[in-house]
């Protein structure tokens, strides 16, 4: 798709499909009131016959409307205009573009000038509505013998609104359909099935992402480079399984070579069944995201590739799969991480961890300006957050306050859980330094005070998105967060 600014008076815009807004109790928006006039008061008819209300998200579409240039009118309600903050702003664009999207237009103009949210300028709405509009459009049909049909919608474009400065808005344009993209590639890879998306796969894509931009660099590591280098703690975990682990490594060349990246570590269990642990077979078939996290990292690289950021960045995948193997490792077993720390796996359904503490270990060799990992960690981070927020710690209190400030921004939110050392003594072994699991009790902070054991040279922060990565139900799918909180946090950073 393609994204632009229109100036001019909004009734005289050609296009398929005008978006105009209304307000609460059948008030006008600017916009809409000039189509009114153009009309001759027909939108002030409609509002007085009750059909049309202005609540938050409803809509109304008109074809051929008077005195205007487009073929379609869509009025969408805007709520109490005193109450137009972020949130409502994404529930009205939401809305407007599910329903622009079943229409066979080409192209839709958003006359939003007048709108003005009151907790964000003007270039979050533009970068907003590219980030939305990419993301309605795409649709899961990879596996499916009949394909989705494709979206007719070609050009959106967006009228500029008072004092706003046009280079700002296209900027945020621009970085919206960007990080909108790369939301859906983290969806895609997420919704693969386990038989497609493997560790290969992974490495594969990845490889493809090196070979299309010349600011990122692809290295995969084998189970035997892995091997020499000590991963006992993450090979553990492909042991039972005939896929081979990958250990992926994507870097972002932005700034200069002495300049520190910020380094994202992200968990790839292609699927899960908790190995000799076998989880129990309901909902199983959901294991396949548990290799969200490192979707999330492959779909963040992509987009700082894309919009060239002056940053160093470097993404680090620790890919396995999870199997009952012959080989596999049983409860009980003591292995040696990279750190030469030994654990003894109580559970090999908490694997994760396993993975990620070699892969955290790794990290330390960029000498990193900060670390943050993804992964869809724990079963108590959707009981205490559900599916609405991330589960965030860390060792450094700067760094987690700026990656709530990024989650409220992008509305993609997470909330942060204590890290005390109170909890660290869950994790005591009579058998080895560590044990992988910490009790039925405070399970996503034992997991996080696991990992903190792996990340004392370095800033670094958690994100527990078991609950956020994906959604269950007839709605089953990917979400593709947290793509948007990290890329907000790496557009703030300077090299």
């Amino acid at each position: 798709m393609k994204f632009s600014i229109k100036a001019g008076s909004e009734e005289k815009i050609k296009s398929d499909c005008l978006v105009a807004v209304i307000w609460s109790k059948g008030t006008l928006s600017d916009e809409a009131g000039l189509i009114d006039r153009a009309a001759k008061k027909a939108l002030s008819k409609l509002l007085r016959s009750g059909d049309f209300t202005g609540k938050l998200g409803e809509t109304q579409l008109i074809h051929d409307p008077i005195g205007s240039a487009a073929k379609r009118l869509l009025l969408v309600g805007g709520g109490d205009r005193r109450k137009m903050n972020a949130k409502n702003a994404a529930k009205l664009l939401a809305s407007s573009l599910n329903k622009v999207f079943t229409l066979n237009a080409s192209s839709v103009h958003f006359a939003l000038a007048s709108l003005e949210l009151n907790d964000r300028e003007p270039a979050w709405m533009a970068a907003r509505l590219a980030q939305q509009a990419e993301r309605t459009s795409y649709s899961y049909d990879t596996t499916k013998s009949k394909k989705s049909k494709t979206p007719t919608i070609k050009a959106i474009s967006l009228s500029a609104s008072a004092g706003s400065r046009r280079k700002q808005l296209e900027l945020g344009l621009k970085q919206g359909q960007a990080i909108g993209k790369a939301i859906n590639r983290a969806r895609q890879l997420g919704n693969l099935p386990g038989n497609i998306c493997t560790p290969t796969y992974l490495a594969s894509k990845a490889k493809d992402l090196g070979n299309r931009n010349r600011s990122l660099t692809v290295k995969v590591l084998s189970e035997k480079q892995m091997a020499r280098l000590g991963m006992g703690s993450l090979l553990s975990v492909s042991a039972g399984s005939a896929e081979e682990a990958k250990l992926i490594v994507i870097q972002h060349k932005g700034a200069r070579a002495d300049s520190k990246p910020h380094v994202l570590v992200g968990k790839g269990v292609t699927f899960d069944t908790g190995g000799i642990s076998l989880k129990p077979g309901a909902t199983m078939d959901e294991m396949k995201f548990d290799m969200c996290g490192a979707a999330s990292v492959i779909a963040v690289m992509s987009c700082c590739a894309e919009l060239k950021l002056p940053i160093n960045v470097v993404g680090i995948i620790g890919a396995v799969e999870n199997m009952p193997g012959s080989k596999a490792t049983k409860p009980g077993d003591i292995v040696t991480s990279m750190a030469g720390k030994t654990i003894e796996v109580l559970n090999t359904d908490a694997e994760g961890r396993l993975v990620l503490c070699d892969a955290l270990t790794y990290a330390a060799r960029f000498k990193p300006c900060s670390v943050i990992d993804i992964a869809t960690l724990t079963g108590a981070a959707v009981a205490t957050f559900g599916s609405h927020a991330t589960a965030l710690l860390s060792n450094n209190d700067k760094l987690a306050k700026s990656l709530r400030q990024c989650g409220e921004q992008s509305l993609d939110p997470a909330w942060q859980l204590p890290l005390w050392e109170e909890y660290q003594s869950m994790l005591d072994s009579n058998f080895a330094d560590i044990a992988n699991i910490g009790g039925p009790r405070a399970g996503t902070i034992t997991a996080a005070c696991f990992l903190s054991r792996f990340t004392e040279k370095y800033r670094w922060a958690h994100l527990d998105i078991a609950g956020s990565a994906w959604r269950s139900g007839a709605l089953k799918g990917a979400t593709g967060r947290p793509v948007g909180l990290l890329m907000e946090y790496l557009l703030g950073q300077k090299a």
